[in-house]
């Protein structure tokens, strides 16, 4: 099958299942790529914790914070579904520094992620990605955003609407009544921009060794499995990853490592125009299209280019 038709009928999949998606894949040892509209920004979520984990370890590095210092943290007290760790704490806990990287990255712990901004706030660690030459992600805001939505507002058996009102509210520039959901006023990127982040992680770059080291390990210990990783974790490669939920709003971004030594990037963005809060369907669908495409682009004996935006 041609890369064009290819492409043309994972897009297609995609209508059919509800789904707007940018997907890039790289092997990250030769820069080929593959993706569907891999430059349209998304608000990322809790993508946002890998480089807030980076530039944490960065600063950890420098001797600018110490990993050990233990920090109080108030609890979350959130009560709703989804959120976990310190965010559905009842009582105050202290934590070292280097435990709540591991909280916010690993276990995707919203509190956790808040205390670590508090040390290093938003502008600074989009600055940072900028000094090491990964631009294209905008960090403007805390996770504590992203738990202040219509959703928390509805009763438990109407949080559709919340949905509805996230599908229904957006504008055909990206804007959005909802500023979590606004690409420019989120934490916002495009499946290239994170892919280059995870490329700067996982080959050499401006990132400190060490620093990249640790954000692997923490990617690889990630506990929310259940969107790629059925498709992309085996007895013969490693998946390590990072996922970002919010309304509907569904994304993962991470690296297959094969027995055979090639390793490829991978990022999935996408946003479900189904008012269902549960879409387990969505979660199977975009993880088909990623390795679909990540099978094309590792069968390919050739370049397929810098990802494909029209086909």
């Amino acid at each position: 099958m041609s890369t064009e038709t290819l492409v043309r009928e994972l897009r297609a999949d995609l209508a059919d299942g509800g789904l707007h998606g940018s997907f890039l894949v790289r092997d990250l040892a030769s820069g080929q790529e593959l993706g569907i509209d891999p430059d349209r920004v998304f608000p990322i979520a809790s993508l946002v914790k890998v480089p807030l984990a980076a530039v944490t370890l960065e600063r950890i590095r420098r001797g600018e914070l110490d990993g050990a210092t233990q920090v109080e943290v108030e609890p979350g007290g959130v009560t709703t579904p989804g959120p976990i760790g310190l965010t559905r704490f009842r009582h105050p806990a202290r934590v070292a520094v280097d435990d709540l990287v591991y909280l916010s990255t690993s276990l995707s712990d919203g509190a956790a992620a808040d205390v670590l901004f508090e040390l290093t706030p938003p502008a600074e660690v989009t600055r940072v990605l900028d000094d090491w030459g990964v631009p294209g992600i905008a960090v403007r805001h805390l996770m504590r955003d992203l738990i202040d939505t219509p959703a928390e507002r509805f009763e438990s058996g109407d949080v559709d609407l919340a949905h509805a009102l996230a599908i229904g509210a957006a504008t055909a520039g990206q804007g959005h009544r909802l500023a979590q959901l606004d690409v420019t006023r989120a934490n916002s990127a495009s499946a290239r921009a994170l892919l280059d982040l995870l490329q700067a992680l996982w080959t050499p770059s401006k990132i400190d060794p060490a620093v990249a080291a640790g954000v692997r390990e923490l990617m690889g210990l990630n506990v929310l499995r259940h969107r790629l990783t059925p498709d992309f974790a085996t007895d013969a490669s490693k998946w390590s990853s990072k996922t970002g939920t919010l309304l509907n709003l569904r994304h993962e971004a991470g690296v297959v490592e094969h027995a055979d030594g090639r390793a490829f990037g991978v990022v999935a963005l996408t946003e479900s125009r189904v008012p269902a809060v549960l879409q387990p369907e969505a979660e199977v669908l975009m993880s088909r299209v990623a390795r679909a495409l990540r099978d094309h682009l590792r069968a390919a004996g050739k370049p397929v280019g810098r990802g494909i935006s029209g086909a």
